[in-house]
């Protein structure tokens, strides 16, 4: 008898999104207090206050991730919204890859590797050859799907509080 339920993966599509629109901004916000919140309970032991997330929040804008020089996704899992990433052009080459966030209940149903091949395409589109991202080393999870995807550490393009690894993938060209 053959297994005829979907993959988890499968559940999964990615599209281009409106970074204004209500599930996007929605998205960003759990994706801002997630990453903040882990930053919070490393260094400080405790989660951060609503008026320190939301003013953080307010000064990580993510307006330039749209056209015609960004790119946002969303991903969705049966149909609902529970992942998003953002592009942002660097140079006529280059890709920056940020705000990647997967709903924590759904980490480890294939959502970021089908979420990361969206990117990769979504970058092609913008005629990047090249996408690079930082993050922070207790982001394991992210660093390790980063890896799992062929990004591999590369010397400090950026600076930043929270910059502390960078992650480079060459895009082969489209045959």
């Amino acid at each position: 008898m053959t297994n005829t339920a979907p993959r988890r993966s499968d559940l999964w599509t990615v599209t281009t999104a409106d970074v204004t629109a209500p599930e996007a901004l929605d998205l960003l916000r759990e994706y801002y207090y997630d990453v903040a919140n882990r930053y919070y309970r490393l260094h400080f032991d405790r989660e951060g206050t609503p008026e320190e997330l939301e003013s953080g929040l307010a000064d990580s804008p993510s307006d330039d991730l749209a056209a015609p020089d960004g790119h946002f996704l969303i991903g969705r899992h049966d149909g609902a919204a529970h992942s998003c990433a953002g592009l942002r052009r660097l140079d006529a080459a280059t890709i920056e890859l940020t705000r990647v966030f997967v709903r924590p209940g759904l980490r480890g149903t294939g959502g970021g590797a089908v979420l990361l091949a969206a990117v990769d395409r979504a970058a092609r589109s913008l005629g990047a050859e090249r996408i690079v991202l930082d993050t922070r080393l207790d982001l394991v999870e992210a660093r390790a799907l980063y890896l799992r995807n062929g990004y591999r550490e590369i010397p400090a393009y950026s600076s930043g509080p929270y910059a502390q690894v960078w992650y480079g993938k060459d895009l082969a060209p489209v045959a």
